[in-house]
């Protein structure tokens, strides 16, 4: 045996000693297992809390018919419901509706039902338990339209304006109701007398009448007025051009004031009856009497000398 197979069986077994002694060997050595990764956390939602049970609610139908008439009321309406409180405090609404059978679903109680019919109202107080209820409120009232006329010739809408009033006792105006009434709306009222003032134009046309409103009825009122529309104008001579800028006064014989207007030809609403009119241009100042008949529009001049 020659010197070099003895030195590789040499190596041979020191290396199979250093296996069974469990001496590592530089071709034993492996690295040791790397820790196991962590998992990250996985966050989850918190759980819904609990809602509570929804409150039984029970159906109320509400209608309103005209008191004494029987007659249903079928448009117009506005329904307000309002709790009433154990604890003393002002009631709250808690539901509304404008259909003319309101339908509103409520939890078991004492309320109110309100009705509103434009200046009118009536009110119902109802105990609504675990069963559908069906009621009805009674409302004392009518309706009223207003127009107005020249003999037979009807002024239109937008010259008109109304005021309604509730007369007190030893006064026509007692109490205004509404002050923006117009021609030709339908005014929702409580039964009763009302005093009526009307006004054509924006002068001194004014007419007054007294009505009377029954329940579950439309009264029509048409105030006859007697006036005009004039034209105002500062003129060289009859018939001329007349003057830009002009200011003109209507007064009464006894020197009141009417109306002021400022232009070439302005127009001015007028009762009938006697009047002055004065003009003034550039410091210069002129003036005529002039008569207004109901219903006859025409052109007022002055001269200007």
């Amino acid at each position: 045996m020659d010197r070099f197979e003895a030195g590789a069986r040499l190596a041979a077994v020191l290396a199979l000693g250093a296996i069974l002694l469990g001496v590592p060997t530089a071709q034993a050595q492996t690295p040791p297992p790397a820790p196991p990764a962590t998992a990250p956390a996985v966050e989850t939602a918190p759980a819904p809390a609990p809602q509570p049970p929804a409150e039984a609610l029970t159906r109320l139908t509400m209608t309103a018919q005209f008191a004494s008439e029987r007659k249903p009321i079928r448009s117009g309406l506005v329904w307000r419901v309002l709790s009433e409180t154990a604890d003393g405090s002002p009631p709250k609404i808690v539901a509304r509706s404008t259909d003319p059978e309101a339908v509103l679903n409520l939890p078991p109680g004492n309320y109110t039902v309100h009705a509103a019919y434009g200046f009118a109202s009536g009110t119902r107080r109802v105990s609504l338990g675990t069963q559908p209820l069906r009621d009805q409120v009674q409302i004392s009232a009518g309706a009223l339209t207003l127009g107005g006329s020249i003999g037979d010739a009807p002024i239109p809408a937008g010259q008109l304006s109304f005021q309604i009033f509730v007369p007190l006792q030893g006064n026509s105006e007692g109490r205004l109701v509404t002050g923006e009434a117009k021609a030709g709306d339908l005014v929702r009222l409580p039964e009763g007398t009302y005093h009526i003032v009307s006004t054509y134009g924006d002068s001194n046309a004014i007419q007054r009448a007294d009505v009377r409103i029954e329940t579950g009825k439309v009264t029509d009122a048409t105030l006859h007025h007697r006036a005009a529309k004039v034209t105002l104008k500062l003129v060289a001579a009859p018939g001329g051009e007349a003057f830009a800028g002009t200011a003109f006064s209507v007064l009464t014989p006894g020197g009141d004031v009417i109306r002021e207007a400022i232009g070439a030809f302005p127009q001015v609403i007028l009762a009938e009856g006697d009047y002055v009119l004065i003009a003034r241009q550039e410091g210069q100042v002129f003036s005529r009497d002039f008569k207004v008949e109901s219903g006859a529009d025409r052109d007022i001049e002055v001269l200007a000398k």
